[in-house]
């Protein structure tokens, strides 16, 4: 599997950017701005007043071979890297560094959105994420957050969905 570019490779991704893939793709999503940062779940939830199921977290993986795997999971879950790493089929999956996570994404940590990366990033997401009809997540910066359907999610990412939290 290589990785390719979805988008300008020299571009830093913001929410202007993010709005216009997601029009040109068809989603209806909402976009909200703060003053303060939104980079943790609890943030989150202290800003919009929401549960932290409802808040999903992007995280960014890297597999044996190096390349990103994406894994989405609700606010009130942890990443289990031993589900990611198998149904990746790979040993083991890291977590990706600050650095590997604005190279794939074009995103900052705390500000990935699950959607409109910078390259395609191979995306599992939880199976309790699908339960809701929209969720909250990352929207570019780390005071933006993005509302969207998992559905959505699902399709612009041809995301894999699958138990990975724990």
């Amino acid at each position: 599997m290589t990785v390719k570019n979805v988008m300008d490779a020299d571009v830093r991704m913001h929410p202007k950017d993010l709005a216009g893939y997601l029009k040109k793709n068809g989603v209806d999503a909402r976009f909200f701005k703060f003053k303060e940062h939104t980079m943790t779940v609890d943030a989150a939830v202290g800003r919009l007043g929401v549960s932290r199921e409802k808040i999903i977290k992007s995280i960014l993986f890297i597999d044996n071979d190096g390349l990103p795997i994406l894994g989405i999971i609700t606010g009130d879950k942890r990443v289990s890297e031993k589900k990611l790493a198998m149904v990746c089929e790979t040993k083991k999956v890291r977590r990706a560094n600050p650095f590997e996570v604005k190279e794939f994404t074009g995103y900052d940590v705390g500000a990935v959105a699950p959607v409109g990366h910078k390259t395609a990033v191979r995306t599992f997401i939880d199976e309790k994420v699908m339960g809701f009809e929209k969720v909250i997540g990352g929207g570019g910066q780390v005071n933006t957050l993005l509302e969207i359907s998992p559905r959505d999610v699902r399709r612009l990412t041809n995301g894999q969905v699958k138990d990975i939290s724990e």
